[in-house]
């Protein structure tokens, strides 16, 4: 599911709402937990998962093509970990 279907099942389940408020309350949403993310913090939502930043140091790469040492900077990556709910949801027999 991307953002636009995201909004378009919203508002078909909410006819109370414009798509414009929608799209809003999605965009102030997605926007906190990246601001929350930025500052090294986590978002939690229970049932489905938390989210949360990794850091990665920096190492030695390797150009695929010539095969060259290349230096990667050392970097922060979103990391999801799953909740158990979702988990079980996922794992119906």
């Amino acid at each position: 599911m991307i953002k636009s279907e995201l909004i378009a099942k919203l508002a078909a389940e909410n006819p109370h709402l414009t798509q414009r408020d929608i799209e809003r309350v999605v965009g102030v949403i997605f926007g906190r937990m990246t601001d929350s993310l930025a500052k090294g913090g986590r978002v939690e939502l229970r049932g489905f998962g938390a989210f949360s930043v990794r850091s990665r140091p920096s190492r030695a790469g390797r150009n695929p093509r010539t095969g060259e040492p290349v230096p990667v900077k050392a970097k922060h990556v979103p990391f999801f970990k799953s909740g158990k709910e979702l988990r079980e949801r996922l794992n119906v027999d």
